[in-house]
């Protein structure tokens, strides 16, 4: 497994991660034992950062990850964890340095951690990256030594943009994948500029990307790519990346001629995310171990020829870019 700075922490991160959002709640059924085994083998194939958030199960995941970490010792990855989606409204005014305190302290012992290794403001409203004074707080949060440093995780590319003027931002988590592609055109440049690491989340959308779904596959009724569908539940932007359903399968179809070899779809999407040298780390979830294995597994393959990467632009120009690239 690979190894990439992340941005100005002085450490270094797998370049695939372990997403923990699935482990915890909102992707159908999933069991701990499960969980337990997909995390063990993430860990086991090299995998040395594991994204998290204190929403995820109401604090499932966290709780699962640290029972993975007492079980394992030794060497800690990188856990990075985000706060904020707690509160029963998202307003500027909710992000305090009671609720902060609140959170960190709550994911803290989740985790059972003393101080938390990255803690990313989870999409939270626009309106809060023109208040300085949120940022200032989690600063004193760092002089506390609850938190060792802080990131975004961002809805929008004007967001990120925003986001990276803050000094002391050391990360940007963003939806980014073959289907979500408007981070190339700006905010990449600025964010390797600026030594900012880039977490690329939803990296498969949402599963699209694997090759594996049809139009009659069902989901379950807790399982966001049906209850989020249309935006219901968060941004619409966070389950299949924004792209309708159909539009998907059909772009996936034109991607599947590409994928060479014994090389499934999701290792090649994986591997497409990682020919950009912007991004830090992609986190695409597993619900068990095989999927851990997989995952860790695109970090091997070879570089994508000029010729695929350019096809797989010129999908995204015609298919996916009208539904996606402006609103995002």
């Amino acid at each position: 497994m690979r190894e990439r700075p992340f941005g100005r922490t002085g450490r270094n991160v797998s370049e695939i991660g372990f997403g923990a959002w699935a482990i915890g709640a909102a992707w159908g059924e999933v069991n701990d034992d499960d969980a337990l085994a997909a995390l063990h083998a993430a860990l086991d194939n090299g995998i040395t950062f594991i994204d998290t958030a204190d929403v995820y199960g109401d604090g499932h995941s966290e709780k699962l990850i640290a029972r993975v970490m007492k079980e394992r010792g030794g060497v800690l990855p990188y856990i990075a964890t985000k706060a904020g989606r707690r509160l029963p409204q998202q307003t500027v005014e909710g992000y305090s340095m009671e609720n902060l305190t609140t959170y960190i302290d709550r994911s803290r012992k989740n985790l059972d951690m003393d101080t938390l290794d990255l803690v990313q403001l989870h999409c939270p409203p626009t309106d809060l990256y023109y208040h300085p004074e949120v940022f200032d707080r989690l600063d004193k949060l760092v002089d506390q030594k609850k938190i060792r440093h802080y990131g975004v995780s961002v809805e929008r590319v004007e967001e990120a943009l925003k986001a990276i003027e803050y000094p002391n931002v050391v990360s940007i988590q963003i939806v980014f994948n073959a289907f979500r592609q408007r981070p190339i055109e700006r905010f990449f440049e600025l964010a390797k500029q600026k030594n900012v690491a880039i977490i690329a989340r939803v990296p498969l959308a949402s599963g699209l990307l694997s090759g594996k779904f049809k139009k009659d596959t069902k989901f379950a009724a807790d399982d966001h790519r049906l209850f989020n569908r249309n935006g219901e539940a968060f941004d619409v932007g966070e389950t299949f990346s924004g792209v309708p359903y159909e539009v998907g399968l059909d772009a996936v179809e034109r991607v599947r001629p590409l994928v060479s070899g014994d090389t499934t779809m999701a290792k090649f999407a994986l591997r497409w995310i990682l020919m950009f040298d912007a991004v830090t780390v992609a986190i695409p979830g597993a619900r068990n171990p095989a999927q851990a294995k997989s995952n860790a597994e695109a970090a091997a393959l070879p570089p994508i020829p000029d010729s695929a990467m350019a096809e797989i632009r010129a999908i995204y120009d015609s298919r996916i870019k009208p539904y996606v690239h402006q609103r995002w």
